[in-house]
This record gives C-alpha cells, sequence and structure tokens, in this order.
C-alpha cells in the first residue's frame, strides 16, 4: 500500500548551477521553435481553446493514429493563467491514461508540441506544460534566464505541476497519470514524482539531471525509467550510476538504459547529437513501460 506523503521539493542555489552546468554543456539545439519565440503571453492567446485534428507526427513506428489538440488555459500561478497544449486520440472513448509533458529548456515550443502528439498518438491524454510563462527560446542565450528563474523559484513550478496534474484529474477522469521529459523537463520528470509520490503510476526520465539523495528519493513510490547516454558531458554516467545506486538501495521500481556512443539530446532530430536509432530504442522502451505501467489493471 502507497503511503499518502507530500513531499516539497528542496531545490538550493548549488543544485541549480549544476542544473544550468549540465543543460549548458550539451550541444543541444532547439527542437523547430515556433516563430512566437522568446515572448511572453498576456494570457489572451488566441489560438487558445481551438482545436485541430492532425496525424501524429515522428511516429512511423507506431501509427497513423488521428490526434485532436488544442492550446488551452489550465492553471493560474501568480494570478497569471498558464497555457499549455492538450491532446488526445481523436477516436477517444471513455477515459485514457493521463500523460504530462514537460519541456526542454526551449520552453512550449513546435517540437513539444509534437511529441505530445505523438504520446496521444499511443492512447493517452497528455497535457504539454508551461513552465516558462509562455515564453521560449531559439539559443543557449536565450533559454539560460528562463531555466534559472524557474530553478530559483521552484514553487511556481511546482504550483503549475500540481495544477497541470489535477487538470488531467478532473477534465479527463485519467485513472492513471504518468510524467515524461527531456533533459530540463527529463529533471523536472523527477521532480513531479516527488511531488505526487504516491499518486503518480509512472515517470520518464530522457537525460534529465538526477539525484542520489536517499532521503530526497525515500518517499517515492513511482516506477522510474531512466534514458541516458553514455557520452553526455552533462548528466554524466557517474551521476546515473549514483542515481542507479540510490533507487536501489532504497527497494524503488525503476529502469535504468545508458546508451552506447550517443551523448545529451539523443532523441532530439534537431540536435547535433541526434541518433535516429536510439532515439527508435528508447521511443520503444518509453511506449512499453508506459503502457505496462498505466494501462495495466492493478485493481
Amino acid at each position: 500500500m502507497m503511503r499518502k506523503i507530500k513531499l516539497r521539493l528542496a531545490i538550493f542555489i548549488p543544485v541549480i548551477l549544476v542544473l544550468v552546468a549540465a543543460c549548458d554543456m550539451a550541444t543541444q539545439s532547439p527542437s523547430a521553435p515556433p516563430p512566437e519565440a522568446a515572448q511572453a503571453t498576456d494570457g489572451n492567446d488566441p489560438g487558445a481553446g481551438e482545436e485541430t485534428e492532425t496525424s501524429s507526427p515522428n511516429n512511423a513506428d507506431a501509427d497513423e493514429r488521428p490526434v485532436v489538440a488544442e492550446t488551452l488555459p489550465y492553471a493560474e500561478v501568480g494570478e497569471q493563467l498558464v497555457y499549455g497544449y492538450f491532446a488526445f486520440p481523436a477516436d477517444m472513448v471513455g477515459p485514457l491514461p493521463g500523460m504530462l509533458v514537460i519541456h526542454e529548456r526551449w520552453g512550449l515550443d513546435d517540437g513539444v508540441r509534437a511529441q505530445a502528439e505523438r504520446v496521444a498518438a499511443q492512447g493517452y491524454v497528455v497535457l504539454a506544460v508551461d513552465l516558462f510563462a509562455g515564453k521560449t527560446a531559439t539559443d543557449v542565450a536565450g533559454a539560460r534566464p528562463l531555466m534559472v528563474e524557474v530553478l530559483e523559484n521552484p514553487e511556481n513550478a511546482e504550483e503549475n505541476i500540481r495544477q497541470a496534474y489535477q487538470f488531467l484529474i478532473d477534465s479527463s477522469e485519467s485513472p492513471t497519470i504518468g510524467a515524461l521529459g527531456w533533459s530540463f523537463g527529463g529533471g523536472w520528470a523527477l521532480n513531479t514524482a516527488l511531488l505526487f509520490p504516491d499518486e503518480l503510476d509512472a515517470a520518464v526520465i530522457y537525460y534529465g539531471q538526477v539525484s542520489n539523495d536517499r532521503e530526497r528519493l525515500g518517499p517515492l513510490n513511482v516506477p522510474i525509467l531512466g534514458l541516458f547516454g553514455a557520452n553526455d558531458r552533462g548528466v554524466t554516467v557517474a551521476t546515473v550510476e549514483e542515481f542507479e545506486t540510490a533507487l536501489e538501495a532504497l527497494d524503488k521500481e525503476f529502469e535504468i538504459q545508458v546508451y552506447a556512443d550517443v551523448g545529451h539530446a539523443f532523441a532530439d532530430p534537431n540536435a547535433p547529437t541526434y541518433n535516429a536509432d536510439v532515439a527508435d530504442q528508447a521511443w520503444s522502451t518509453t511506449v512499453d513501460f508506459l503502457n505496462r505501467h498505466l494501462l495495466a489493471d492493478d485493481e
């Protein structure tokens, strides 16, 4: 039986510096940022509530299952509406498992929207959250202050995630909910699991910063999938091994995969470190993991 424990994240300045350095050391480039890059929303997004139906992009290995997607508000943080990208299968019948998708340091751009649709095509109701208050970036210089703002003021991001989680429950009545993120978002996928150590049903970390703090990880009762690159200079193999050792010592449920000969952002088609074969392997592993933990009937 899972314990009902609420854990407030303890993110201090030394951790902030590690996280920023990890992202800066990666040679990653933005995932097809939209034209409105680096522009903050004023809470009156003209695209909000406009539904579009599309086939899931970058999804040749699964199917061409159409999805419905729209931009809409899901939270109010600091008296400002927060807009996310909501996607679900066009043939949806009945409640489906929910997924929180968390963007990289570039923000909620077109690349993340495409990934949200890709996850939705697998049979999930997806909310891609926005931790950057409507801003996106196209380069490291623009991304750094956005990321630092979140890391220095994690309480707003935590509240953002909490409301996103509740949004999925209220709007779609999802019986199970998981979180998935890449790089900066991968670290926040773990943070989401720590915010909901009993309630969340799965978390997938693509080359995100992890922790070996056993006190912090202790309450965690969420199955974890971690996908990392052996050549990642930011999230190193040593860091991943320490994370794995801590989880094992705490008898947590986890799967860790370190792919040889690839670095950070190996799953980002727009990054110079992209590796299509490994990205496909990681995606297959992700889908299998999510299906096992979010679709299985545990009753």
